[in-house]
């Protein structure tokens, strides 16, 4: 019964969209328009949304880090300066926590600074030094092309030995191989052991490895001042499990490092616990914002197909009573009579919503320089469902006065 009733729904709605072309996609238009716009802005917002956090992957997952102040969060009624004035990580609180902490899989920690690297008369700005120990890998992602990362021995005795980033390779080491080479900065020579795979440029420009080398944190230190008015250093740790494991990590933390320090309870704590997850919870707050609007906008539009699918309804109705009388006279149900034409317009609309997100995926093809723009599943789910959900509300009330006509008035009608 139901492939009877889609089968002939079809074959009307395909004979509706014939007869009267015009007068059909004009009506159609409205329903077209406002799922492209309402898939276009999901579609964008989707694809900036995840480009954006794709920007922070640098930060790490399942990982909370020790910093002077929250990425996010910050009380507007403490000045600034009170967070510098913090005291720096240190490398025995790392070492404590690294030996204490249950809920952490691994415990890292390291400094950064820019600087110049120089190799024979070759020089590239603004690198960024990553002074790392030897966890780093084990918390945070180390992709290497080519080459190896540090031993054990390296990272204790602060050998000078260094990683390097793609773009740092190809500007010093153009036509030649960067393992076993050695380049300076800030007066010290340092031998690649390894080169980054390339990672490419964020949407946000933050930090890329492409741009950065990693040197033994005993090796960091001879180079630069850490401490307070120095390098302040970060303890990153790794959790086992996300969500309410983070939550055990993130208070084990906090209680150890208010320990170590000497902290009273009822003194503030003098240090921020970071997650990740933080940035991506603020980003995903304001998109929502863009989505709602994106619903407003296409509503309307929407709204006025609706209404265009509704007429075009009541017309076919009137156009085939003569049909529905001789129907009911041979015995047609009126749920029958009333699917057949509840179905027709759910077709109608859904021609009008999958124009729409074919739209969009056509859309998604024009370059958009380091935006990648894809149109997921679960947009076009979205379209399809919307579509339908409008076809449903438009042809409703057409259907049920065709389900309730008498079919004697119907045939005289006719």
């Amino acid at each position: 019964m139901f492939l009877k009733l889609l089968g002939e729904s079809i074959r009307f709605a395909w004979q509706v969209l014939s007869t009267n072309l015009l007068r059909t996609m004009l009506s159609l238009l409205g329903v077209t328009i406002g799922i492209m716009l309402i898939i276009a802005v999901f579609t964008v917002v989707d694809s900036l949304e995840k480009n954006i956090k794709d920007s922070f992957s640098f930060l790490g997952s399942n990982v909370v880090s020790v910093d002077k102040m929250n990425f996010v969060e910050r009380d507007p009624n403490v000045p600034f300066y009170i967070y510098f004035r913090r005291p720096s990580n240190t490398y025995d609180e790392f070492e404590f926590l690294k030996s204490n902490l249950k809920n952490a899989s691994h415990v890292t920690f390291y400094g950064t600074r820019s600087s110049t690297m120089k190799y024979k008369s070759s020089s590239i700005n603004s690198i960024n030094i990553y002074g790392i120990s030897n966890e780093y890998k084990d918390v945070y992602e180390v992709d290497i092309l080519n080459g190896r990362y540090f031993t054990s021995q390296e990272i204790e005795g602060g050998r000078n030995v260094t990683i390097i980033g793609d773009e740092v390779a190809k500007s010093l080491f153009p036509y030649e191989s960067p393992i076993g080479k050695s380049i300076t900065t800030r007066g010290q020579k340092l031998v690649v052991i390894g080169v980054l795979a390339k990672e490419g440029k964020s949407l946000l420009g933050t930090p890329s490895s492409d741009e950065r080398i990693y040197i033994p944190y005993k090796m960091f230190t001879k180079m630069f001042y850490v401490g307070r008015f120095g390098v302040s250093p970060t303890i990153a740790a790794k959790g086992y499990v996300e969500d309410i494991g983070l939550v055990e990590l993130q208070n084990e933390m906090e209680g150890m490092l208010r320990k170590v320090r000497g902290l009273k309870p009822k003194e503030e704590s003098n240090f921020a616990l970071n997650r990740p997850e933080a940035i991506a919870d603020a980003i995903g707050q304001v998109f929502d914002i863009v989505g709602y609007a994106g619903w407003i906008i296409g509503g309307f539009s929407i709204l006025v197909g609706g209404f265009g699918i509704m007429n075009i309804m009541f017309v076919s109705v009137q156009e085939r009573t003569k049909i529905i009388g001789i129907q009911k006279s041979l015995g047609a149900k009126n749920y029958f009579i009333l699917f057949q034409f509840l179905f027709e317009a759910i077709f109608l609309c859904l021609i009008g919503g999958v124009t729409g997100v074919l739209i969009v995926y056509l859309l998604t093809f024009i370059p958009t320089g380091g935006l990648e723009i894809a149109l997921s599943f679960k947009n076009i789910l979205l379209g399809v469902v919307v579509s339908s959900v409008i076809g449903v509300v438009s042809g409703i009330v057409p259907s049920a006065k065709a389900a309730r006509l008498d079919p004697v008035e119907a045939m005289r009608a006719g």
